[in-house]
């Protein structure tokens, strides 16, 4: 494999310099080795899923932890080596490495509370001569500390009245609570639901923490709670669903994640489904929000059911579910470049494909081009993609074609470049429409929570603990694209929805209640 196979020369004679530059060179093959070894496990893995079909939902996860692997692998490997290593005369590689700075640590935030810790001397006199000891000033140092969470309990006092002429008893009505008869304040029900949809703390643990703080409470009266809330929620999350699919444009996309088979002692795979409405990259004032959607499994029906009433662009993958959506005439197909930038990049791994490098470098143009006009309106944006990165495109299609007829039809180089020809209209449509972006990585960044979720709690109970996710992360992920905390807009909710009138209940939506944004909670720099 490279250098590092290869017979070593003569050690003899060989001053410093000149075995620094030899182990530097070694080390560099090995790093290289090491991501070219990954490649062909993800190149297995992939071979592995086009034999055993789209059922194998393990060697689609074992294909995501690879390309997740070899890009956090790329990443280090730019990070560690240094511009022009390859370069380097044996006296440049033999000169010092920089010395890796360390994070400054800046002043602790003013708007903590501070308390005041005095350390006097043992001694009122002086150790030595036993004179009488007078300030001289002081030195002052801070260490930041944290002071768990703590429990209260409110005792709801209601006295009864009595008439003395006619002997009517007078009583308020009781208040209503989030859960029906339930323990749980609006407040702690936020602390549960932010913790495992938001910070991926299972119930288990959660209540292992709850024992540690004094309360004692079962995992099953945790999960009653979330799905009570849940129920509660329910009307919000459907405005939020309509507000989402009432746009011009949605972003869409899935994930796998397990869940518990009743009676069968083992797990399936259930599927994670999101709707993003985000135009704010084009301009709009319009509020940003998520919707997600859970289905026992990932059969075309479910997004065709999701969106029969949504009209306007849908960007998404090449995921063949979609295609029906699009026969309807409503729904306009616009295809994600990050998706055909990955294959090109999986090909650039470990510098193993020049044709993979360059494909990489003419797709990175037309991001350039998206970040300067980023924000700008979508005529704006039509007519600068035009004038720009069409002919970008039209060079790229020029040179896949010519590359493509120099290749093995079976190579994974061509089946990088056929992949995005086959799908060269839908991945045109942004330039013809200044809503669209460019990547359906709005959805993408919205499904990381759930990524991040199955690897903490493992599988969910059942179907209907997938619906309950789905909700939770509905309003969770809304609350984050509006700038909300999660946690004081779940609380804020969950203390009036109970009587709030039905018919007016967007005005519980994250971008009404008029909570601060974190941003404007943080102390100016």
């Amino acid at each position: 494999m490279g250098a590092a196979s290869k017979t070593l020369p003569d050690l003899d004679g060989l001053d410093a310099a000149a075995l620094r530059f030899l182990v530097l060179t070694l080390h560099r093959q090995t790093e290289a080795d090491r991501v070219e070894i990954d490649n062909l496990q993800l190149l297995i893995a992939k071979l592995k899923q086009m034999h055993f079909g789209a059922k194998s939902e393990r060697v689609e996860r074992q294909i995501e932890q690879l390309q997740l692997r070899l890009e956090d692998l790329e990443m280090n490997r730019a990070a560690e080596e240094p511009v022009g290593a390859e370069n380097a005369t044996p006296e440049e590689a033999a000169a010092p490495a920089p010395v890796r700075r360390r994070p400054k640590r800046g002043p602790l935030p003013e708007h903590l509370p501070r308390e005041t810790q005095t350390v006097a001397p043992d001694h009122a006199d002086c150790p030595e001569c036993g004179g009488k000891l007078r300030p001289l000033g002081e030195d002052v140092s801070e260490m930041l500390e944290f002071v768990p969470g703590h429990f209260k309990v409110i005792r709801l006092v209601r006295p009864k009245l009595s008439c003395g002429g006619c002997s009517t008893i007078v009583q308020a009505p009781a208040p209503s609570r989030p859960v029906d008869r339930g323990l749980a304040g609006p407040g702690l029900l936020a602390h549960v639901l932010v913790s495992k949809y938001g910070h991926h703390l299972p119930l288990y643990r959660q209540a292992e923490i709850y024992t540690n703080l004094g309360v004692e409470l079962e995992r099953s009266t945790l999960a009653d709670w979330v799905g009570g809330a849940a129920r509660t929620l329910d009307p919000l999350v459907e405005t939020l669903r309509r507000y989402v699919l009432s746009g011009e444009k949605v972003h869409g996309d899935d994930t796998p994640v397990p869940v518990l088979a009743p009676g069968e002692g083992k797990t399936k795979t259930g599927r994670v489904w999101t709707y993003v409405r985000d135009d704010r990259a084009a301009g709009s004032k319009d509020p940003p929000a998520v919707w997600f959607a859970y289905s026992p499994d990932r059969k075309g029906v479910h997004p065709q059911a999701h969106l029969k009433t949504f009209h306007g662009v849908l960007q998404a993958d090449a995921y063949a579910g979609f295609h029906e959506i699009y026969k309807t005439g409503r729904v306009v197909e616009a295809i994600c470049w990050a998706h055909a930038r990955r294959k090109f990049h999986e090909l650039s791994a470990g510098a193993a494909s020049p044709l993979g490098k360059e494909a990489m470098r003419r797709i990175g143009q037309l991001y350039d081009i998206e970040r300067e006009i980023h924000g700008l309106t979508p005529e704006e944006r039509r007519k600068a993609r035009q004038m720009r990165a069409r002919p970008l495109l039209d060079a790229l299609e020029k040179w896949m074609y010519e590359q493509l007829g120099k290749l093995s039809r079976k190579s994974a180089a061509a089946a990088a470049i056929q992949y995005s020809l086959g799908q060269w209209p839908a991945l045109l449509r942004y330039c013809e429409d200044g809503r669209i972006e460019i990547d359906n990585n709005a959805a993408e960044r919205a499904l990381r929570a759930v990524a991040i979720g199955r690897k903490n709690y493992l599988f969910a109970g059942s179907d209907t603990g997938g619906e309950r996710a789905a909700a939770i992360y509905t309003l969770i992920g809304t609350a984050k694209l509006n700038g909300v905390d999660p946690g004081a807009y779940l609380r804020f909710v969950l203390e009036r929805i109970a009587d709030h009138p039905i018919k007016h209940i967007a005005e519980l939506l994250p971008w009404n209640v008029g909570l601060p944004k974190v941003d404007q909670l943080r102390p100016a720099a």
